[in-house]
């Protein structure tokens, strides 16, 4: 269960982190309530995670999640660059979640 509360939370690190670009600054207040709502889902799977799996593990999968979200959001929402290096450079650090969720 740990391990589905962590994959949530870092999608949900995805929607703080778009709706906080949204909020332009805090001036919005639709992203910027999604951004609260989304940063205190986010924070609370982490916590609730983190009881059963090692720090360095799950906040770096956490991070790599939301990272992984943020550009895809912004590759397929907000048409910024998909160049294949991005691409790769993407696939590298799914890779390196999946790894360290291998070798917990």
């Amino acid at each position: 269960m740990a391990w589905v509360a962590l994959v949530v939370s870092g999608l949900f690190e995805t929607v703080w982190a778009v709706a906080l670009s949204e909020s332009r600054g805090f001036t919005r207040p639709g992203p910027l309530v999604v951004f609260v709502v989304g940063l205190l889902a986010s924070m609370g799977g982490l916590a609730y995670a983190l009881r059963e799996i090692p720090v360095g593990t799950g906040y770096a999968v956490w991070v790599g999640i939301g990272a992984v979200g943020t550009a895809i959001y912004g590759m397929v929402a907000l048409a910024e660059p998909a160049s294949i290096l991005r691409i790769l450079c993407l696939v590298l650090i799914v890779s390196g979640v999946v790894g360290l969720q291998i070798l917990h």
